[in-house]
């Protein structure tokens, strides 16, 4: 009998095992699976190297039932007061936020668009130093102090060209049209008979999934897709290699080099990306190198 439930459980560990293994094969290019096989908010945007727990919206932000029940009635906010900016927004006005914040030196990096932590963490800093309640979102009095000790950002301040500045481009891209890949300054350069385009910073994939190096071609393109794998966005995709694709990541947008990728390379820029996705053809070069 004890041999007996020996034998079961040896056979148990090994199907688990086995399982596990197979958890994260090769990208599937069907559609992602039903309802039921979507992971939890928390699964879907986590990465290798770290979990997206940081970037979720603060809690003062949208107090849970039981924060606001034992808050006092002086303590509770006006039902007047709306948030016009928050944790997870993505909008043109954000990168004026971002602009404006970086103007006022409580942001360092280029405006992307995306409301993330590094947002949250500038927007909960200046309210502390105006008198405001730090609460990580942009209500209406925050957002007039802003503009008021600001200026209308200009385009430059808006979208510059990339916060890294562009490597020497590979000899492979100095022919026909390619996008030009730097492991080296973390930047893409579209790239025509030799002259640069566009550029805009990427992300790689962790040691544990690294993006590839070498000489590809787009073998196929699409504009809304999931990870089959992930089951977390991947619009603009642009795939070069065994599932492996060029597109926009909202988490990069949001924590910038905090994260890695799963072997894709990550663009922060969604509005660059769109463009550069109009442009480029199935069969245009990519070249990823350091």
């Amino acid at each position: 009998m004890h041999r007996q439930r020996f034998i079961v459980r040896t056979l148990g560990v090994a199907t688990a095992v086995a399982l596990a293994a197979t958890a994260c094969g090769p990208q599937k290019t069907e559609p992602a699976g039903s309802a039921s096989s979507v992971p939890s908010a928390s699964a879907a945007g986590s990465t290798p190297e770290s979990s997206p727990s940081t970037d979720n919206k603060p809690a003062d932000a949208s107090p849970s039932p039981s924060a606001s029940q034992s808050a006092s009635p002086s303590a509770s906010p006006s039902p007047t007061v709306k948030a016009i900016m928050a944790n997870g927004d993505e909008s043109e006005q954000v990168r004026e936020l971002q602009a404006r914040l970086k103007q006022l030196k409580y942001m360092t990096i280029a405006p992307t668009g995306f409301y993330g932590s590094k947002t949250t963490a500038a927007v909960k800093a200046f309210q502390a130093k105006n008198g405001l309640t730090a609460s990580g979102a942009v209500d209406e009095a925050t957002w007039k102090k802003i503009q008021s000790l600001s200026k209308k950002p200009t385009a430059d301040e808006l979208r510059p060209p990339t916060v890294n500045e562009v490597d020497a481009p590979d000899p492979r891209c100095m022919t026909g049209r390619v996008m030009c890949i730097s492991k080296e300054s973390r930047t893409l350069a579209w790239m025509i008979d030799g002259k640069i385009v566009s550029t805009m910073d990427v992300r790689f994939g962790s040691e544990n999934t690294p993006t590839r190096e070498g000489e590809f071609k787009v073998e196929w393109k699409a504009k809304d897709w999931t990870s089959t794998i992930y089951h977390t966005p991947m619009p603009y995709s642009m795939f070069f290699s065994q599932g492996q694709a060029v597109h926009y990541s909202a988490d990069f947008a949001a924590r910038g080099y905090a994260g890695a990728s799963h072997g894709c390379v990550n663009v922060r820029d969604k509005g660059k990306l769109a463009a550069l996705f109009d442009q480029v053809h199935v069969g245009d070069k990519v070249v990823v190198y350091w």
